[in-house]
């Protein structure tokens, strides 16, 4: 008996590792939709808001999408993918064949998703014999954001950008200054990194006036002279072209960020036309001055 188990769990395993090698080539164009979700990397995303224990929950496997530590060693649906784990997944197999109750796995769950804390090889093993769901001791996250299990780290990452734009235009004044739809970016943040460049703004608006000037006011004013003119030479050009996979405004934010790093190294008298040819030399771009000279002579104006 000892030795059909021994056998079966071989054969078993040999199984898994070829249905996820066989994943690997049918997905050789997209690959990270084999890819298990790493917890610390949507937890960088994320920025959970805290956390709470929920106790023993029976947990539908395919919503475990990823692992804290083993995100490597198995797949997007928890098959093997080195050899490796054999000697774990293989024990317990036997152990399931035997019917022999394993202690609980250990999850975490976040936007309504799980990642494993402890167990991977039980969810491995369960997932290949069909078993529909586990008993797991479950530690929740807190996040506003809704993840689904066919999710990628860039399907995530999306989704945040998309959360971040109508947070930003449901609590601030932005939409009566620029239009969501004249907006898109491609990596999280940015668009509080935009607000806070108003807000910049604003604030050297306001040092030579007495009375201060409304956010509004000086959301438009930065429209006017900074950003729509960088933006039309940006899409004139085409120079976001030169950046597969990103965007005008993505451009216009790495611009203004350059010239704010120069300014906390050198002090706040740090030019423009300064900035211009130090950019111009860091990054050896032909366009660089072009569009520099355009902020040199808004400044101006």
């Amino acid at each position: 008996m000892k030795h059909y188990i021994a056998q079966k769990a071989e054969e078993d395993f040999n199984k898994a590792r070829g249905k996820a090698t066989l994943g690997m080539i049918l997905n050789y164009l997209s690959p990270e939709r084999q890819e298990l979700l790493s917890l610390q990397d949507v937890r960088d995303l994320l920025h959970p808001k805290g956390e709470s224990y929920q106790g023993m929950k029976t947990v539908p496997l395919d919503r475990i999408i990823g692992s804290e530590g083993r995100y490597k060693d198995f797949n997007k649906a928890f098959l093997p993918r080195h050899e490796h784990v054999r000697n774990r997944w293989q024990s317990i197999d036997r152990a399931h064949i035997s019917d022999i109750i394993l202690p609980p796995i250990k999850l975490y769950e976040i936007g309504g998703v799980y990642f494993v804390r402890d167990g991977n090889h039980r969810v491995s093993v369960a997932r290949h014999q069909g078993v529909y769901a586990i008993d797991a001791e479950v530690t929740s996250l807190t996040t506003e954001i809704s993840l689904n299990p066919k999710m990628t780290i860039q399907d995530l990452k999306k989704a945040i950008i998309d959360y971040e734009k109508q947070d930003v235009f449901s609590k601030s004044e932005l939409g009566r200054i620029i239009s969501p739809h004249e907006l898109s970016f491609t990596e999280t943040g940015r668009i509080y990194e935009l607000l806070r460049h108003i807000q910049g703004h604003k604030y050297f608006m306001n040092l030579d006036k007495k009375e201060e000037i409304p956010f509004v006011e000086a959301g438009r004013s930065w429209y006017r002279n900074l950003y729509r003119p960088i933006i039309q030479v940006i899409k004139r050009d085409k120079l976001h072209k030169r950046f597969p996979g990103r965007t005008p405004s993505d451009l216009y934010m790495w611009i203004i960020k350059h010239w704010h790093e120069l300014k906390e190294k050198y002090g706040e008298d740090f030019s423009m036309e300064e900035a211009a040819r130090n950019y111009a030399e860091t990054f050896g771009t032909s366009w660089s001055n072009k569009i520099m000279n355009l902020l040199l002579r808004k400044r101006n104006q």
